[in-house]
């Protein structure tokens, strides 16, 4: 039987609003602003890329940090971050865009 309620979304304990998150009650979206900012502090060691949940990436950017090439491409992505839009955010990390 179902009730018609959204179950990816929980009561808040304090006041009864449904807020976002699974399971867990934590929201699962990603911030644009704290991938730019791992980009441009930790880019270089691909922090930026496992917080976006790109685990891949994320370890070849560690494999090949004494290059320094990821630390270049950590200071790009950090600019395309900046300049991406949120609905461009949203679509590139896979999360459904509202209108």
């Amino acid at each position: 039987m179902t009730t018609g309620q959204d179950l990816s979304t929980r009561p808040s304990p304090s006041c009864g609003v449904r807020q976002p998150g699974g399971a867990s009650g934590y929201a699962t979206e990603k911030s644009r602003t704290t991938a730019a900012i791992l980009a441009f502090l930790l880019g270089g060691l691909g922090a930026h890329k496992s917080y976006l949940g790109q685990t891949a990436a994320g370890v070849l950017y560690l494999l090949f940090v004494w290059t320094l090439v990821p630390a270049i491409i950590g200071f790009i992505e950090f600019i395309i971050l900046l300049t991406m839009t949120d609905d461009a955010f949203a679509r590139k990390s896979g999360r459904p865009v509202t209108a």
